[in-house]
């Protein structure tokens, strides 16, 4: 699968349009929106994370931009997320913590020992990401009057993101320290952003 030199590919559209949907996700759980209508986004945010890698393949439109891009795009909206429902007093302050703190560390050994580098996704970065999108809207649905019993299942799932995210780093670290670079290594075979080296 050829990468693509240009920006304006439909999957990197659907990567900026899962962005854009974090602001009103987190207006509404600021300021006391329709918890219902949080999580509707919030499905829609997290359903974008597998569309614009599936239109990647689909279309033949992989992009260097699309590596990047991706993975911030997940950064930021679980963080965000995260700290406006932290906000609103129902999710615990220390998951914060936990998914800044390890992008620092894996970002710092990448630094020194990673250039050069297309590490493969690993299983359990894709069940963290998985873990936490749904803990955060299984939280934000638990808002809701009549579906308050998802709140504490939506708060566990979302811990046990984060304590994948030290076990995802942790692997991410280990690969990198085990040998020099590979300035070798080839082009994503797949994905939107499938081997993009911060794709933790």
């Amino acid at each position: 699968m050829r990468t693509v030199a240009v920006w304006w590919t439909v999957p990197n559209l659907v990567t900026v349009v899962r962005l854009a949907l974090v602001a009103p996700i987190v207006v509404l759980l600021v300021r006391g929106g329709p918890p219902l209508v949080a999580a509707a986004l919030a499905a829609v945010f997290a359903a974008t994370d597998w569309v614009d890698g599936f239109l990647a393949r689909r279309l033949d439109q992989v992009s260097r931009l699309g590596e990047r891009l991706d993975p911030v795009a997940d950064r930021v909206g679980i963080g965000a997320i995260a700290v406006a429902l932290a906000v609103a007093g129902a999710a615990p302050w220390w998951v914060l913590a936990v998914f800044p703190a390890v992008d620092v560390v894996v970002a710092g050994v990448y630094a020194v020992r990673g250039r050069g580098r297309r590490l493969a996704v690993a299983r359990i970065g894709k069940v963290r990401t998985a873990a936490a999108m749904v803990g955060l809207f299984a939280v934000m649905a638990g808002l809701a009057p009549g579906l308050e019993p998802l709140l504490p299942v939506g708060q566990v799932t979302l811990a046990a993101g984060a304590a994948l995210h030290v076990g995802a780093g942790a692997v991410y670290v280990r690969r990198m320290l085990r040998g020099p670079a590979d300035p070798q290594r080839g082009p994503p075979r797949s994905g939107h952003c499938a081997k993009s080296p911060m794709r933790v």
